[in-house]
């Protein structure tokens, strides 16, 4: 059970630590202390959710019906698109960079945008179920769920230290000046995802 459960570990970490949409969102919460918690959990479960999926057998259905990633890649990019150009947005006020500054947001924002985020993102469906569900073939039984907890639990390690790390860089951000060449990364890999999104979609 040990083997199956580090393997999935390892697959699953290799896999969510990336620069992306998602991970630049839980960072720049975790920098403002807003629903730390809540929001690592909420992405950290979805993962779980996927993969679960995934181990179940779901991707096989998934490779099918590829109308449905389809419709999942057109909101993300559209998505993508909007919340890069306020990232830039913000970039380009500086006084709106001050910590503490400008209205927070609310718990049910802060959610949709995580549900957005992971959702949307045609390539979340492919690594986590498609990709870590394939690979779950290789375990029977039990040690093909032991598999899957690996894979999750590797979510939950990385959302978790990404939200409560991200604390450490609170003094760096006390400057006005860090907050904009935050965000303006954020928009940056924001247009880039949409991008690679649509060139994806077109190469289909």
């Amino acid at each position: 059970m040990t083997i199956p459960f580090i393997t999935g570990f390892a697959i699953g970490g290799s896999l969510i630590v990336a620069i992306g949409a998602q991970n630049a969102f839980v960072l720049r919460q975790g920098i403002k202390r807003e629903h730390v918690f809540a929001v690592a959990l909420f992405c950290a479960v979805s993962d779980a959710l996927l993969i679960a999926l995934g181990v179940a057998g779901l991707g096989f259905l998934i490779e099918r019906v590829p109308a449905l990633i389809n419709a999942v890649a057109i909101f993300g990019i559209v998505f993508l698109v909007a919340y890069g150009l306020m990232a830039a947005k913000r970039a380009l006020a500086p006084s709106a960079m001050q910590v503490g500054q400008g209205a927070p947001l609310t718990l049910k924002a802060a959610l949709s945008a995580c549900a957005a985020f992971t959702l949307l993102n045609p390539h979340v469906y492919l690594d986590t179920v498609i990709l870590v569900g394939s690979l779950a073939a290789g375990f029977t039984g039990p040690e093909r769920w032991a598999y899957g907890i690996g894979a999750a639990t590797a979510s939950f390690v990385w959302f978790f230290g990404l939200a409560y790390g991200a604390r450490v860089l609170t003094p760096l951000f006390a400057k006005p000046v860090a907050w904009r060449v935050l965000d303006a990364i954020i928009a940056c890999i924001m247009g880039v995802i949409a991008l690679k999104l649509a060139l994806w979609m077109m190469g289909r």
